[in-house]
């Protein structure tokens, strides 16, 4: 059998793993509810903006969600929400 080839995150997981740093949920049911009623909030897509753009940055950004495989709707909302969340900082 091959080995797998991992990439450096799934590494630093399989270390953890293995050092048996890892330990179980109490109350599985209840975080499960957490986790579902944040992941709720979080996506929910309850409000409209509009915003105006020069057509270079549109086809730049278009662009780069082909490359991404996903909208480019998709990728704005992402970039905005990983802004808004502390995710991505000025430099």
């Amino acid at each position: 059998m091959s080995e797998l080839k991992l990439q450096q995150d799934e590494l630093e997981l399989l270390a953890s793993y293995e050092a048996e740093e890892w330990k179980s949920v109490k109350k599985i049911a209840e975080q499960k509810e957490h986790y579902r009623a944040y992941a709720r909030t979080t996506f929910r897509k309850d409000k409209r903006i509009n915003i105006r753009r020069s057509e270079k940055d549109l086809i730049d950004l278009q662009r780069s969600a082909i490359r991404h495989g996903i909208p480019y709707h998709t990728l704005i909302a992402s970039v905005l929400h990983k802004y808004a969340s502390g995710g991505m900082t000025e430099k």
